[in-house]
């Protein structure tokens, strides 16, 4: 059986806004900004400490399986951040999405944030004639199904097996390409 308990972000979890900092050429700290991740939220830039220690609080530095959720501009992803990443604090693109209850993987909370359905919710409640952004009051009463950590944990496994089959898909595509692309070439020499 099958219990969907039904509740809002504000209920499972404290919100905060990233901090505004300017960038040094060699710092302690990491400043993480939306451009250090795809649009799915994964990382794609090598993390580089740009930020002095003292000018940061201590209350901002992120900890392992803090949520970060970009609300600005039209990549609205959430991510985890996770323990092998360096030192780092948010920059202002991202709220800081931190579990109050155990009964919510933070994975899966960013897979739910992530999914096209909440998306879309989320998109439709931007505002902003330039950049587009989520609000922290949006996301506060953002309601959330959180299904038992069982049935969270098969969710997970069942998408990370999918992605992992397009990649294979795709590898495949281009084996393919390549195989194709010498046969032409054999021939016409």
């Amino acid at each position: 059986m099958n219990h969907n308990l039904k509740t809002t972000l504000e209920n499972i979890a404290s919100i905060s806004t990233g901090v505004f900092a300017k960038p040094v050429a060699e710092g302690e700290i990491v400043y993480l900004q939306a451009r250090h991740f795809d649009e799915n939220g994964l990382l794609i830039s090598e993390l580089h400490p740009d930020l002095m220690a003292d000018d940061i609080s201590k209350k901002h530095i992120l900890k392992p399986s803090d949520i970060l959720f970009a609300a600005k501009g039209n990549k609205n992803f959430a991510t985890v951040f996770e323990d092998q990443y360096p030192k780092s604090v948010a920059s202002t693109s991202f709220f800081v999405i931190r579990l109050s209850d155990n009964k919510v993987l933070p994975e899966y909370l960013a897979w739910f944030m992530n999914n096209p359905i909440t998306q879309l919710f989320l998109k439709s409640t931007a505002l902003g004639s330039s950049i587009a952004s989520i609000s922290k009051a949006v996301l506060e009463k953002l309601e959330i199904s959180v299904p038992d950590i069982q049935t969270q944990r098969v969710i997970l496994k069942i998408t990370s097996l999918r992605s992992q089959g397009k990649k294979i898909r795709q590898k495949i595509e281009s084996l393919q390409e390549i195989i194709i692309q010498q046969k032409i070439n054999n021939t016409i020499k």
